[in-house]
């Protein structure tokens, strides 16, 4: 460690303030916490890692990195229609890190703690000669049994995203200074995608009793609705012109085609993904007005296996695959 304070100091500073308000986090004093979940509802639990350099860019701020690992793992609870609880954060971090550096991660991590209503209840810290690597597990509550997974998905099914595709890739391209041919105003509206993805929280809670299958974008809509079709043991078409854009990133796409291939691979998007029947088209559509989210209907769960993605005209369109880790 730098000089500054030691573990025990840092958690009793920066972190066990952001433990109050849950009884079962026993103030980061004991060796775990105690969490029960209420009657009738039992416990998502989901983990994500960031690495430095792989997952964000060097030099990236504390504070809004903080905000992004904790949204990269409450999306993966609202794709199962939970509502966020708890968390546990784990922090390996070279000597070169210091108390302010903390101090900016916890301030970020309070932000997000208030905005989506869970708090911190453990987790460990330890020291590396390699990159900063921060890890959150996220718990949250569902109604027992009811929880949606990739595995329900039925021929017939309407495909459909929340949100705009596609700004999480090219917002990490806008960050780098890539994509010069736009304007100021369209790198800053990419990148804060990419930088500060929203998860919806709101949202998947909503989609218990409509969905049929569900999961978040994080790698990609091909690659991802694979996860989906191949979980339901079915496959899908999905129309291509119908994939929704914002506006920023359709300009970006506008003036080169090739990053059309980026934005719908590339990942990064955080936005849901999910089937339904299409008798709850109509109640999809209430949902969408009253949270002022985008539901757009892309495509329909076929017989089957794998992705299809097609033009407006029926006909194939090769070479967009998602992204993978190894």
């Amino acid at each position: 460690m730098p000089a500054g304070l030691g573990e025990f100091d840092r958690i009793s500073r920066f972190f066990k303030p952001l433990a109050a308000g849950i009884e079962g986090a026993l103030e980061l004093q004991d060796d775990a916490a105690l969490i029960s979940p209420p009657s009738g509802e039992e416990l998502a639990v989901t983990t994500d890692a960031m690495v430095e350099g792989v997952h964000y860019l060097a030099g990236e701020d504390p504070a809004r990195l903080a905000r992004k690992l904790l949204r990269v793992n409450l999306s993966d609870l609202a794709a199962m229609g939970a509502r966020p609880v708890a968390y546990t954060l784990t922090t390996v971090l070279p000597k070169s890190v210091g108390d302010d550096w903390l101090a900016r991660l916890a301030a970020g991590l309070a932000s997000d703690q208030e905005a989506f209503g869970l708090h911190l209840i453990g987790g460990d810290s330890v020291s590396t000669t390699g990159p900063v690597v921060l890890s959150v597990t996220a718990l949250g509550a569902v109604p027992k049994g009811r929880a949606l997974t990739r595995s329900g998905a039925r021929p017939g099914d309407r495909v459909f995203v929340s949100g705009t595709l596609g700004d999480g890739a090219l917002g990490l391209m806008a960050a780098k200074g890539e994509l010069p041919h736009l304007s100021p105003g369209d790198v800053e509206a990419l990148s804060s995608r990419y930088h500060l993805p929203t998860p919806r929280t709101g949202l998947g809670p909503r989609l218990l009793q409509l969905a049929s299958a569900c999961m978040d974008v994080s790698d990609g809509l091909p690659g991802d609705l694979a996860h989906i079709c191949e979980a339901s043991g079915v496959g899908a078409r999905v129309e291509v012109e119908r994939l929704p854009l914002s506006e920023a990133a359709r300009r970006a796409i506008d003036a080169d085609r090739s990053l059309l291939s980026t934005a719908l691979s590339g990942g990064d998007d955080y936005e849901l993904l999910f089937t339904a029947p299409p008798a709850a088209m109509e109640a999809i559509g209430g949902i969408a007005a009253e949270l002022g989210i985008p539901l757009t209907p892309i495509g329909e769960i076929v017989e089957g296996d794998g992705v299809a993605l097609v033009d407006r005209d029926g006909r194939p369109i090769e070479n967009l695959h998602g992204w993978t880790h190894f």
